[in-house]
């Protein structure tokens, strides 16, 4: 007979395994980080390399370019056309845009370390990310008032007020902002392993911006541009049909309509595309590190839009560079006139002047009138229905006016 002696259960107690596998959670919870913008290391190079050059860049020409702009949209107002209206919002969209550039540039040169408070991140977030549906909305606005000008100039006229374009801007201004406040709902900054306070940042990319990017690809940017594409195509077609339109002329509107086409589509189209992968597939720190220096300069170009947009839609139009050949002449004349009168005070010349200064004086008014004219003569109108004509010259539009 053997005695059989039971050995001790080696196995722990499934309470004390609960309590340890409990106990182990919770510590690796606190190692973790509060959010997932620092769950992973990103490399920001491309922030401090590239991004402050485009900044600088668009800062120093897009400012005075839309500061130009919204003079020339305030002239097409005053001349009731409404594709003033379109353009000054438009701009207005663009000015508050590079308003903020100068906070991104601290942003970027501090190696995205936001200096100010969480408020001031969320403003500027919302007119850097915003402002590029608000722009396309506008030049969808303008892209459809073209079409309507030169395909149906008579039957949708009605539509075509500035009335009419104040209020689709309104529509377009709160549809964008309505959208904005579901940023408020949301943590904005955080800060990551090195303690920087990141902006605007969140790696990988969460739910609920899943949910407002695949808004943001469809709603705000497939949807318009399917409207510009069919609208720029009507003109194209428009004036194909057309037998009482120049030829050169027909060749000026297609390189216009292709041009701002393609700068559409290279401003805006990578960036929604790599949007539209990122919301799709950005669910590791791997695949977010792997794609982050694309999408970046992708949304880097997005900023080149608000130089694109003056340039497009203002200076390519003859009667632009008149009316800013006059506010050069007027510029000239009154700096002309003031340094004849310093020069009048300081040397008291009272021999007759015989370069043609004295002419200055009333030619000055004469160049601010003119500057300032609200209106051309359309009796050309009533000659003929050329569509390149009603495209350019509806509405105080003139022969050279962009689409």
């Amino acid at each position: 007979m053997y005695n059989v002696t039971e050995k001790e259960d080696p196995s722990p107690d499934p309470s004390e395994g609960e309590v340890a596998r409990a106990q182990k959670m919770e510590n690796s919870t606190e190692k973790m980080p509060v959010n997932n913008s620092s769950s992973c290391i990103i490399d920001h190079t491309i922030h401090q390399t590239l991004a402050p050059v485009v900044y600088i860049m668009v800062l120093v020409a897009g400012l005075p370019a839309n500061c130009l702009s919204l003079y020339y949209g305030y002239l097409q107002i005053k001349a009731k056309n409404e594709l003033g209206v379109y353009l000054c919002n438009l701009t207005m969209a663009d000015l508050l845009y590079i308003c903020s550039l100068p906070f991104w540039l601290q942003y970027v040169l501090q190696h995205d370390n936001w200096p100010h408070n969480d408020l001031s991140c969320l403003i500027c977030g919302i007119l850097l990310y915003e402002n590029i549906y608000i722009s396309v909305g506008f030049l969808c606005c303008i892209s459809i008032d073209r079409y309507l000008a030169v395909a149906h100039p008579f039957r949708f006229h009605r539509f075509r007020t500035v009335k009419a374009a104040v209020a689709v801007s309104a529509v377009v201004w709160v549809k964008e902002l309505l959208t904005s406040i579901y940023f408020f709902v949301h943590e904005r900054v955080f800060k990551d392993e090195e303690n920087h306070r990141v902006c605007f940042e969140h790696y990988p990319i969460q739910l609920w911006q899943r949910n407002i990017n695949y808004y943001r690809f469809f709603v705000g940017f497939l949807f318009p541009i399917c409207l510009l594409l069919f609208s720029y195509w009507g003109i194209l077609r428009a004036v194909r049909k057309s037998h009482g339109t120049q030829k050169n002329r027909k060749s000026q509107i297609k390189r216009l309509v292709l041009s701002t086409v393609v700068i559409f589509l290279a401003c805006f189209l990578p960036y929604h595309v790599l949007l539209l992968v990122r919301s799709l597939w950005e669910a590791t720190c791997e695949f977010a590190n792997n794609i982050f220096n694309i999408y970046h300069f992708s949304l880097l170009l997005t900023s080149f839009n608000c130089v694109a947009d003056p340039v497009l839609y203002c200076f390519v139009s003859e009667n632009t560079h008149r009316d800013l050949a006059r506010l050069r002449n007027s510029c000239c004349a009154f700096l002309r006139c003031a340094k004849t009168g310093t020069s009048r005070e300081l040397y008291q010349l009272n021999t007759p002047n015989t370069s043609g200064k004295n002419k200055t004086p009333t030619e000055e008014p004469e160049l601010l009138r003119k500057l300032h004219a609200t209106g051309e003569d359309f009796s050309v109108l009533n000659t003929g229905n050329c569509p390149s004509r009603i495209l350019a010259e509806t509405d105080g539009y003139q022969a050279e006016g962009p689409i």
